[in-house]
């Protein structure tokens, strides 16, 4: 966690949390403080934005209030100020004012009802005083771009974010994927300005904001970064988070992928650049009646169970690769890698195709869906000569920084990985360069420890071994007759 402006604005968010303890249930705290947040940037910044405009007209305030001069528009009685000027039914008139934003900016509807969860009116949940207690603390600091820069606020939102998944755990890495994870996959991915990107599982956003700062948020990238997401209140979630680090122009929408995809061209799944996504792990009943007669082709290599949605996922991304340069990064179970029957077949055929490029897998508890042990498989549809025929295969399970409550990785682990895959080279317990023959021979299991070779442990001559061995023991016998030496002559031993 950076130190200064940020943890500060950290910490003032998380306070707010603070508030709610007790009648809110820590799993809904995003629910309620995110649309808080967003609704309190807005209304600084048309406070901003209309004191720009001020100055600029030389104090015409008609001109100050024109829509024009305003990233939204807020209408009487739907300011932040207005809702902290209320003494009672404080919760009717948040969301009052947040309904009167969204009708006033169709860019943004639906953004602050699709937190339907939260119950603001609801006195028993959320008395006056409460509220009152929140509005004021939430009032506290201003939050205009030129307090808090777009990547101050959203790192700020990130964290907590990360927050919201340390405490919730159950269903965490739906909606939050460790960002240097998220790194790992934008590096090997390298999105150029201007190239399109897309991730089918957005989440939160993250992945979108990860490669949007890899572009530089250049304005080639305008307009060419899209997300959909099956939850309405996270879809929204990735729209404020996207808007709170001054992303521009990004397309997210709410459906679900598998069954209908949102993203269609001339009856066929548009095609993108750059492919990214942690879809939610082995997915059950996610439409494989469906997917087995698919419209837009995307069962290439046949048709999951319904019982796993992994490889629905992966031919899903696949299929939405450009076929000139597209590539794809997706974080999946390792089940993937190894697991028979219909996954081997799908798994076969993957490998056949000389798509993928590279195989990593990472270390358990990276990730919050405890137990699980995860990959990631980076995919080209412009494989570099030198890597045709050939699958990298990186064994990262060794390559985190363990912490008390959670293993991660550290920018330094990433980069380390990343240096795996960009050297290309056999490395003695952590690299595999495999081609297809040597994984045909093995029956096409991906399974990264199966190709590896391991450095030798170290052999000793049993006579050596037998010598230390009787040699530590009258060691701890001497030492034993010594402490009880030491325990009769201090009383507190009697033989």
């Amino acid at each position: 966690m950076p130190e200064n402006i940020t943890q500060q604005l950290y910490n003032y968010l998380f306070t707010a949390c603070d508030i709610m303890r007790g009648p809110i249930n820590q799993d809904d705290y995003k629910t309620y403080i995110t649309p808080l947040l967003f609704f309190k940037r807005i209304s600084d910044e048309y406070d901003e934005e209309y004191e720009l405009a001020l100055e600029e007209s030389d104090g015409d305030e008609e001109y100050a209030a024109f829509p024009e001069q305003h990233s939204f528009v807020v209408p009487d009685g739907c300011h932040w100020q207005d809702v902290r000027n209320t003494s009672e039914n404080i919760g009717s008139a948040i969301v009052n004012a947040m309904n009167g934003i969204e009708r006033a900016n169709p860019q943004i509807h639906g953004i602050f009802s699709s937190f339907d969860e939260a119950d603001w009116t609801n006195k028993t949940k959320l008395t006056d005083e409460r509220l009152k207690d929140l509005i004021e603390h939430m009032s506290t600091k201003r939050l205009r771009n030129s307090d808090y820069s777009a990547d101050i606020m959203g790192d700020a939102y990130e964290y907590l974010l990360k927050k919201f998944a340390d405490m919730s755990k159950k269903n965490a890495g739906e909606f939050y994927t460790p960002r240097t994870i998220v790194r790992l996959c934008v590096l090997l991915l390298d999105p150029k300005e201007g190239e399109s990107v897309y991730d089918p599982a957005c989440g939160t956003g993250g992945m979108l904001i990860e490669a949007i700062k890899y572009m530089h948020n250049d304005k080639l990238s305008y307009g060419k970064v899209f997300g959909q997401e099956k939850n309405l209140s996270t879809a929204a979630t990735a729209e404020m988070n996207l808007y709170l680090h001054g992303k521009k122009d990004v397309t997210v929408t709410q459906g679900d992928t598998l069954r209908h995809p949102n993203y269609i061209e001339n009856g066929k799944l548009r095609t993108f650049n750059c492919v990214l996504a942690n879809p939610p792990f082995s997915l059950k009943k996610w439409g494989a009646d469906i997917f087995s007669s698919d419209p837009y082709g995307r069962n290439i290599w046949g048709t999951p169970s319904d019982n796993c949605a992994d490889f629905a996922w992966l031919q899903h991304m696949v299929k939405s690769m450009d076929l000139d340069n597209g590539r794809c990064a997706v974080i999946l179970p390792q089940g993937v890698l190894f697991h028979g029957s219909a996954d081997g077949k799908m798994r076969q055929k993957l490998i056949e195709s000389d798509l993928l490029d590279c195989v990593i897998t990472l270390a358990s508890g990276v990730f919050y869906s405890t137990g699980v042990s995860a990959c990631i498989l980076y995919l080209n549809n412009h494989k570099p000569q030198s890597h045709k025929g050939k699958v990298a295969l990186i064994n990262a399970e060794s390559i985190y920084t363990a912490q008390r409550a959670q293993n991660i990785m550290t920018e330094d682990d990433i980069n380390r990985v990343f240096k795996l895959y960009t050297d290309y080279q056999d490395v003695i317990d952590f690299c595999k360069i495999a081609t297809f023959d040597e994984i045909k021979g093995k029956d096409f299991t991906l399974a990264v420890n199966t190709y590896i070779e391991k450095t030798k442990a170290e052999t000793k001559d049993p006579a050596l071994v037998r010598k230390e061995f009787f040699a530590a023991l009258e060691d701890v016998k001497v030492k034993e007759e010594r402490m009880k030496r030491l325990l009769r002559e201090g009383g507190y031993l009697n033989d």
